[in-house]
């Protein structure tokens, strides 16, 4: 697992524009790996957007108050994830991309560097999920124009086949809780 995190943090450090799938299993995985994700991001020197819910941000938070100073902390910026893809009443990806550029403007502006966790949740499977694709084929090609690296976390065990192909194919590498290996069903969007 060190050596995983070794090869990901020098990812972020050296190259910037890293867009990885992160297909969790169990709530105490997905925890250490966003608090290392935060840890690490603050001693780089980079402000760290969590995009997550209320209640697993309040314990995210918490944890990380134990093991930062509250100078990091400053450097946490937390966006309720329900705020953030359902801004518009629905998950609607034009909007969804819109409330991100507004978020990343002030970190632009100042060209400060930060890194972003996105955890992605549905209430049901049922949902039209191929819409996902029209969301991360876009911030895809973000990462790479703004250059910054972007975790998309994922529950593993409620991803159906169908998803998994949609989001290799948008991630260029893919995080397991003990792997970081480049996708090779990735397909990068070609710019028109």
């Amino acid at each position: 697992m060190i050596h995983l995190k070794i090869i990901m943090n020098e990812l972020f450090r050296e190259e910037k524009s890293i867009h990885v799938l992160y297909a969790y299993h169990g709530m105490e995985n997905y925890i250490n790996m966003v608090v290392k994700f935060t840890q690490d991001g603050i001693r780089d020197g980079d402000y760290v957007i969590l995009i997550e819910n209320d209640p697993l941000f309040r314990r995210i938070k918490k944890v990380l108050e134990s093991k930062l100073t509250q100078e990091e902390m400053k450097y946490v910026h937390w966006e309720n994830s329900f705020d953030f893809y359902f801004s518009s009443g629905s998950y609607h990806p034009p909007a969804i991309l819109e409330y991100f550029n507004n978020m990343i403007q002030p970190y632009l502006q100042t060209q400060s560097t930060f890194r972003t966790w996105a955890h992605v949740e549905w209430a049901s499977m049922e949902e039209p999920l191929h819409i996902i694709e029209d969301l991360e084929r876009p911030v895809d090609e973000a990462v790479r124009q703004i250059s910054f690296p972007l975790i998309c976390a994922y529950q593993g065990e409620r991803m159906p086949d169908y998803l998994k192909k949609i989001l290799m194919e948008t991630h260029p590498y893919i995080l397991m809780e003990d792997d970081f290996v480049t996708s090779e069903q990735y397909k990068r969007t070609v710019e028109k």
